[in-house]
């Protein structure tokens, strides 16, 4: 794995993105009206430690994401999910994918 230190910074300039609240209780998981294996406490992790590999290589989980925020409401710790998967989305699509944002 190699790990980008400045992944955090990059996922913050394209909006909030708070994942360090997140408690790994899969409550989100459990929840997804999709059941699409998105995980997003995984998401949150790779984000964390900066595993841009692992992010990018999850790519269609994030945008399968419907935003929802089934997972938020009901979430103990409160995290923000849907700002967290726009926040990765807008990362995929301005680092990886090359778009600009509109």
């Amino acid at each position: 794995m190699k790990v980008d230190p400045e992944l955090g910074n990059h996922l913050r300039a394209g909006g909030e993105f708070n994942a360090a609240l997140c408690m790994n209780c899969g409550t989100c998981t459990a929840l997804c009206p999709l059941g699409v294996d998105i995980l997003p406490r995984r998401l949150f992790r790779y984000a964390m430690f900066g595993d841009r590999e692992k992010l990018v290589g999850n790519r269609e989980a994030i945008f399968s994401c419907l935003l929802c925020r089934l997972c938020e409401a009901n979430c103990p710790g409160s995290v923000p999910i849907a700002e967290n998967v726009r926040a990765l989305r807008t990362y995929l699509n301005r680092e990886v994918h090359g778009l600009a944002e509109a």
